[in-house]
């Protein structure tokens, strides 16, 4: 019942992302390990929150977790960019990853959007009672 983040495309995406990170940014040499450790928690941050976010259900809440999950967006970006401004990865690399996480930042935008519309007009149910 409470898993319903899992039917969200957003929350799908995100977890992709987080897998196609780990691939092509673990291989970094030793003494970026941290950077690239922080930029892989910083794509697992987007999934995590937004299924929190949802757990909560109270929408106040959810708005919270799911623009923590924007800013966890924002510094995986601005990762990716600095690593292919340093040449640690390859353009191709860095078109996949972004490819990937501009559509998951769109998704999440039009997610917040809609549950802020939701809060306003009154028709969001946050009760586990449905009769």
């Amino acid at each position: 019942m409470n898993r319903g983040y899992k039917q969200l495309r957003v929350w799908s995406d995100a977890i992709d992302l987080y897998a196609i990170s780990c691939e092509i940014i673990s291989n970094f040499p030793f003494e970026l390990k941290k950077t690239a450790s922080n930029c892989i928690d910083s794509a697992h941050s987007i999934s995590r929150n937004i299924a929190e976010g949802y757990c909560r259900r109270s929408i106040k809440e959810y708005l919270q977790f799911l623009n923590i999950a924007l800013g966890s967006s924002g510094e995986y970006h601005s990762c990716i960019y600095s690593f292919l401004k340093a040449n640690q990865i390859i353009k191709s690399d860095f078109e996949k990853l972004d490819q990937l996480h501009f559509k998951i930042e769109n998704a999440l935008i039009q997610l917040i959007k809609s549950l802020q519309k939701k809060m306003k007009d009154g028709t969001w149910d946050d009760s586990f009672y449905k009769g």
